[in-house]
Protein backbone atom coordinates (compact mmCIF):
# COMPACT_ATOMS: atom_id res chain seq x y z
CA UNK A 1 0.00 0.00 0.00
CA UNK A 2 1.22 3.94 -0.48
CA UNK A 3 1.28 6.16 1.95
CA UNK A 4 2.09 10.23 2.41
CA UNK A 5 2.47 12.48 5.41
CA UNK A 6 0.91 16.05 3.85
CA UNK A 7 2.57 18.26 6.34
CA UNK A 8 2.08 22.15 6.12
CA UNK A 9 4.99 24.21 6.62
CA UNK A 10 7.87 21.61 6.44
CA UNK A 11 10.09 23.14 4.27
CA UNK A 12 10.60 21.11 1.62
CA UNK A 13 9.84 16.84 0.71
CA UNK A 14 11.95 14.02 2.42
CA UNK A 15 12.18 16.48 5.71
CA UNK A 16 13.11 14.96 8.57
CA UNK A 17 14.11 17.93 10.73
CA UNK A 18 12.81 18.96 13.64
CA UNK A 19 10.36 22.11 15.20
CA UNK A 20 10.38 25.52 12.00
CA UNK A 21 7.98 28.43 11.95
CA UNK A 22 4.68 26.82 12.38
CA UNK A 23 5.40 23.06 11.98
CA UNK A 24 5.49 20.74 14.98
CA UNK A 25 7.72 17.40 14.48
CA UNK A 26 5.60 15.69 17.07
CA UNK A 27 2.18 16.44 14.99
CA UNK A 28 4.03 14.14 11.82
CA UNK A 29 4.63 10.88 13.65
CA UNK A 30 6.34 9.61 10.70
CA UNK A 31 9.54 11.26 10.14
CA UNK A 32 10.08 9.67 14.10
CA UNK A 33 9.60 6.26 12.13
CA UNK A 34 13.08 4.06 12.19
CA UNK A 35 11.21 2.44 8.76
CA UNK A 36 11.01 6.08 7.39
CA UNK A 37 13.93 8.14 8.96
CA UNK A 38 16.58 5.31 7.94
CA UNK A 39 15.50 5.03 4.16
CA UNK A 40 15.29 7.80 1.32
CA UNK A 41 12.59 6.53 -0.80
CA UNK A 42 9.96 6.60 2.73
CA UNK A 43 11.39 9.46 3.72
CA UNK A 44 10.42 11.70 0.60
CA UNK A 45 6.96 10.43 1.55
CA UNK A 46 7.15 13.38 4.13
CA UNK A 47 5.89 16.23 1.38
CA UNK A 48 4.98 19.54 1.57
CA UNK A 49 0.84 19.90 2.04
CA UNK A 50 0.61 21.85 -0.60
CA UNK A 51 1.23 18.33 -2.62
CA UNK A 52 -2.05 17.32 -1.41
CA UNK A 53 -4.74 19.25 -3.86
CA UNK A 54 -2.35 18.26 -6.94
CA UNK A 55 -2.44 14.68 -5.91
CA UNK A 56 -6.00 15.09 -5.38
CA UNK A 57 -6.82 16.72 -8.73
CA UNK A 58 -4.65 14.35 -10.56
CA UNK A 59 -6.27 11.14 -8.78
CA UNK A 60 -3.07 10.27 -7.46
CA UNK A 61 -3.80 9.79 -3.52
CA UNK A 62 -2.12 7.05 -1.82
CA UNK A 63 -4.10 4.92 -0.23
CA UNK A 64 -3.35 6.19 3.44
CA UNK A 65 -2.88 9.94 3.72
CA UNK A 66 -1.62 11.56 6.97
CA UNK A 67 -2.70 15.11 6.99
CA UNK A 68 -0.73 17.62 9.34
CA UNK A 69 -2.06 21.19 9.66
CA UNK A 70 0.77 23.55 10.87
CA UNK A 71 -0.05 24.88 14.71
CA UNK A 72 -2.18 28.12 13.61
CA UNK A 73 -4.28 25.79 10.98
CA UNK A 74 -4.90 23.04 13.83
CA UNK A 75 -6.36 24.80 16.27
CA UNK A 76 -3.77 25.17 18.72
CA UNK A 77 -2.10 28.66 18.29
CA UNK A 78 -5.12 30.06 16.31
CA UNK A 79 -9.10 30.21 16.94
CA UNK A 80 -11.30 27.19 16.22
CA UNK A 81 -12.84 29.55 13.27
CA UNK A 82 -8.87 29.47 11.77
CA UNK A 83 -9.16 25.36 11.45
CA UNK A 84 -12.79 25.69 10.34
CA UNK A 85 -12.12 28.06 7.74
CA UNK A 86 -9.11 25.62 6.81
CA UNK A 87 -10.81 22.21 6.63
CA UNK A 88 -13.33 23.79 4.94
CA UNK A 89 -11.09 25.25 1.77
CA UNK A 90 -8.56 22.27 1.68
CA UNK A 91 -10.47 19.11 3.03
CA UNK A 92 -13.58 19.60 1.55
CA UNK A 93 -12.64 19.44 -1.62
CA UNK A 94 -11.29 15.44 -0.99
CA UNK A 95 -14.77 14.81 1.02
CA UNK A 96 -16.98 15.68 -2.16
CA UNK A 97 -14.76 13.86 -4.71
CA UNK A 98 -15.59 10.58 -6.08
CA UNK A 99 -12.57 8.98 -4.96
CA UNK A 100 -13.53 9.60 -1.45
CA UNK A 101 -17.21 8.93 -2.05
CA UNK A 102 -16.59 5.55 -2.82
CA UNK A 103 -14.83 4.09 0.53
CA UNK A 104 -13.06 7.09 1.77
CA UNK A 105 -12.42 7.71 5.27
CA UNK A 106 -10.81 10.94 6.95
CA UNK A 107 -10.50 10.81 10.80
CA UNK A 108 -9.92 14.29 12.46
CA UNK A 109 -8.49 13.70 15.95
CA UNK A 110 -7.09 16.38 18.53
CA UNK A 111 -3.90 15.35 20.51
CA UNK A 112 -5.20 17.50 23.76
CA UNK A 113 -7.49 17.64 25.96
CA UNK A 114 -9.16 20.65 27.96
CA UNK A 115 -7.18 19.99 30.47
CA UNK A 116 -8.99 17.44 31.68
CA UNK A 117 -6.45 13.66 32.62
CA UNK A 118 -9.43 11.30 33.09
CA UNK A 119 -8.78 7.97 31.55
CA UNK A 120 -5.17 8.63 30.88
CA UNK A 121 -5.69 12.50 29.45
CA UNK A 122 -9.13 13.22 28.97
CA UNK A 123 -11.62 13.57 26.05
CA UNK A 124 -10.27 14.69 22.72
CA UNK A 125 -12.65 15.33 19.87
CA UNK A 126 -12.45 12.62 17.79
CA UNK A 127 -14.35 12.67 13.88
CA UNK A 128 -14.95 9.81 11.39
CA UNK A 129 -16.47 11.15 7.93
CA UNK A 130 -17.01 8.74 5.50
CA UNK A 131 -20.03 7.24 3.13
CA UNK A 132 -20.00 4.56 5.64
CA UNK A 133 -20.21 6.28 8.79
CA UNK A 134 -23.19 6.03 10.93
CA UNK A 135 -24.56 9.97 10.95
CA UNK A 136 -24.22 11.87 14.41
CA UNK A 137 -23.12 8.29 15.55
CA UNK A 138 -21.67 9.17 19.56
CA UNK A 139 -19.83 6.57 21.58
CA UNK A 140 -20.12 5.79 25.05
CA UNK A 141 -17.13 3.47 24.63
CA UNK A 142 -13.76 4.31 25.85
CA UNK A 143 -11.56 5.13 23.51
CA UNK A 144 -7.96 6.00 23.29
CA UNK A 145 -5.36 6.47 20.16
CA UNK A 146 -4.15 3.06 19.96
CA UNK A 147 -8.29 2.61 18.96
CA UNK A 148 -7.46 4.68 15.97
CA UNK A 149 -4.24 2.99 14.96
CA UNK A 150 -6.20 -0.06 15.03
CA UNK A 151 -9.22 1.25 12.77
CA UNK A 152 -6.43 2.72 10.46
CA UNK A 153 -4.65 -0.52 10.20
CA UNK A 154 -7.52 -2.99 9.62
CA UNK A 155 -7.68 0.03 6.77
CA UNK A 156 -5.21 -1.00 5.55
CA UNK A 157 -5.52 -4.45 5.62
CA UNK A 158 -3.01 -5.43 8.14
CA UNK A 159 -4.06 -8.28 10.89
CA UNK A 160 -1.64 -7.69 13.31
CA UNK A 161 -1.73 -4.66 15.75
CA UNK A 162 1.54 -3.34 17.63
CA UNK A 163 1.45 -2.77 21.43
CA UNK A 164 -1.58 -1.36 23.01
CA UNK A 165 -3.51 -1.56 19.82
CA UNK A 166 -3.69 -5.52 19.76
CA UNK A 167 -6.27 -5.12 22.98
CA UNK A 168 -7.45 -1.64 22.03
CA UNK A 169 -11.42 -1.45 21.44
CA UNK A 170 -12.22 -2.11 17.78
CA UNK A 171 -14.46 1.20 16.56
CA UNK A 172 -16.13 -0.55 13.88
CA UNK A 173 -19.23 0.27 15.82
CA UNK A 174 -18.86 3.93 13.58
CA UNK A 175 -19.76 2.62 10.35
CA UNK A 176 -22.52 0.64 8.99
CA UNK A 177 -21.90 -3.30 7.81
Amino acid sequence: KTWKSYAESIPNACYLGGDTGNYARKHNIFPLLSDVANDPVQACNNVPFTQFATDLANGTLPHFSNIVPNLCNDAHDCSLSTADTWLKNNIDPLIKSAMFQRDGLLIIVFDESGGDNTNGGGRVVWVAVSPKSKPGYQSTTLYQHQSTLRLILKGLGVNVFPGAAASAPDMTEFFTP
